[in-house]
């Protein structure tokens, strides 16, 4: 519908030269004669100003430079849903050329759909009536067309692709969901819709909907839960770029959410996330490049878990303004959270290594297994202990706190920022004086290591006394131990007594960590076993 104007012309959506944008005026221009359409580009520098004509201003723009006017004829207004997938897939009786001739593959969500061409339909869909999986992205849809026409035609689609379309309303997508009666995946992503404004009447367009992807539709979270009445087992929801900065409380919707992405929004503000806290099964939450700086549980204190997000086991927050270890222990109330993403955060451009970071942060994070995607196994768990057991040690001891349980009194400051210091300490002993780290000056002599390398299974072979870098990795430091003791092929066992815990042995069983990975210092023991 390109040379004719519809009734319905204002807040359509139309497409002119590859643009999109969506019509807020029809009528005339003076002195110009004829009809025009007042078009809000999505690109504004489309555009050429905000409305406004020889200082009569005929709509309004959110951009300066958003709005222009163009004749009608340039306006393609789209197409019906039905028109679309037949010139999709070729299924119209008429021959399409070889454009769709060849099969490809896109995501909605997290499910991989086959965008099926031309000779594929013909050897594998045979019929129109058998399609489930279909993908109409940026075919110019913007009606459900006839009424009845897609359940009669199309009546076993499980799974639709409708980004990038002319889709103007969400009553429209109603339309077209209310045909589909086994729906369960929609992707409706940069269509510019309008939501409803008041709760909507029953209706069971969307009983078997599982996965719907709202990214760039410009939809708030309001509309959201006014829709989510008619959406009684959503798992997973998208509501990536659409400048969300405000939540409210879920009341009897959304109940049944295990994945919803926030991404690329505008919560700054930390405190709106205790507003959907409550969502009962919520697995995964996706907070990336919101500008967050802080997040908070107030319903508990530092060592107990909150009631908050109760079934929450995946966290993203990548790119956004966290820049307090504050923040990381407040994680640590989280009763289910087992993945952690933090990466562009200013936490982690601190001038601590890679290493020292990660270690930090899994000590911080009791329960956590996966830290940034990367696995985190339990001997990389203990050696983080200890360290952050070393490490804060003197600071403790400064606080108040004492290897004698009855003179322990480390301060409230002390405990709220080292909240499981204390755990550590039950897990692996209080830390000893000659135990603790002590800031050094950075120079090669004070990364060696004085160690000494003894044999216990083997009386005859005399201790060695060696240095050592600390960044040697376990594999180069059984490299040399097989030069320095003439040993026969055999693998070696290696662990390390510490100087100030004689009699307990660690275990040094991954051959790519370094030395300090395993805290390992000055005048400890390597003990070799082979």
């Amino acid at each position: 519908m390109t040379g004719n104007i519809p009734p319905d012309a204002v807040g359509r959506r139309i497409l002119c030269n590859g643009e999109y944008g969506t019509v807020l005026y029809v009528g005339s221009v003076p002195p110009t004669a004829g009809i025009w359409l007042g078009v809000e580009w999505d690109n504004p520098q489309r555009g050429k100003h905000n409305g406004a004509h020889e200082g009569i201003q005929y709509f309004k723009c959110r951009h300066p430079t958003g709005g222009s006017f163009i004749r009608p004829n340039k306006a393609n207004f789209g197409v019906d849903f039905i028109s679309a997938v037949k010139k999709q897939y070729g299924l119209n009786g008429e021959e399409q050329g070889t454009e769709n001739e060849t099969a490809t593959s896109l995501v909605i969500g997290r499910k991989t759909v086959e965008r099926v061409g031309f000779d594929s339909i013909k050897e594998k869909q045979k019929q129109f009536n058998t399609l489930s999986d279909v993908s109409v992205d940026e075919c110019a849809v913007s009606l459900a067309g006839p009424e009845e026409e897609i359940r009669k035609t199309c009546p076993d689609i499980r799974r639709i692709n409708l980004s990038n379309n002319l889709l103007s309303s969400w009553k429209e997508v109603i339309a077209i969901a209310c045909q589909i009666k086994n729906l369960e995946i929609v992707n409706l992503s940069q269509n510019k819709m309008k939501f409803p404004a008041t709760s909507l009447p029953a209706s069971g367009a969307f009983c078997k909907l599982r996965v719907l992807v709202l990214n760039q539709t410009g939809v708030t979270w309001a509309e959201v839960l006014l829709c989510a009445t008619g959406w009684p087992i959503l798992e997973e929801l998208y509501l990536a770029s659409n400048e969300i900065s405000v939540l409210q409380r879920p009341i009897d919707v959304l109940q049944t959410l295990k994945w919803l992405d926030l991404s690329d929004n505008q919560l700054t503000d930390g405190n709106q996330l205790q507003l959907i806290a409550d969502l009962p099964s919520l697995e995964r939450l996706i907070l990336s490049n919101n500008g967050i700086s802080s997040i908070y549980f107030p319903d508990v204190g530092f060592g107990r878990k909150t009631r908050m997000f109760p079934s929450l086991t995946h966290l993203v927050v990548n790119g956004n303004r966290i820049a307090e270890w504050s923040v990381i222990n407040e994680l640590d109330k989280l009763q289910s959270l087992q993945s952690f993403d933090c990466r562009n955060n200013p936490l982690m451009d601190t001038d601590k290594n890679t290493e020292t970071l990660k270690q930090l942060l899994i000590a911080k994070i009791g329960q956590l297994k996966f830290l940034n995607k990367s696995q985190i196994f339990p001997e990389e768990r203990k050696g983080a202990e200890l360290d952050y057991r070393k490490t804060f040690g003197i600071d403790w001891i400064k606080a108040g706190g004492h290897q004698d349980p009855n003179k322990n009194r480390p301060s409230e400051e002390f405990l709220a920022a080292h909240p499981r210091f204390q755990l550590f300490c039950d897990k692996y002993g209080a830390p000893e004086d000659g135990e603790l780290k002590k800031e050094q000056p950075f120079s090669l002599k004070h990364q060696l290591l004085s160690l000494t390398i003894k044999c216990p299974d083997k009386p005859d072979q005399k201790p060695i006394m060696k240095k050592l870098p600390e960044s040697m990795t376990i594999q180069k430091v059984k490299g040399l131990l097989y030069r320095l003791l003439r040993i026969p092929g055999s693998e070696l066992k290696l662990s390390y007594e510490s100087s100030k815990m004689r009699g307990k042995e660690f275990e040094l069983d991954n051959d790519l960590k370094p030395l300090q990975f395993y805290s390992i210092e000055n005048e400890d023991c390597i003990l070799v076993r082979w």
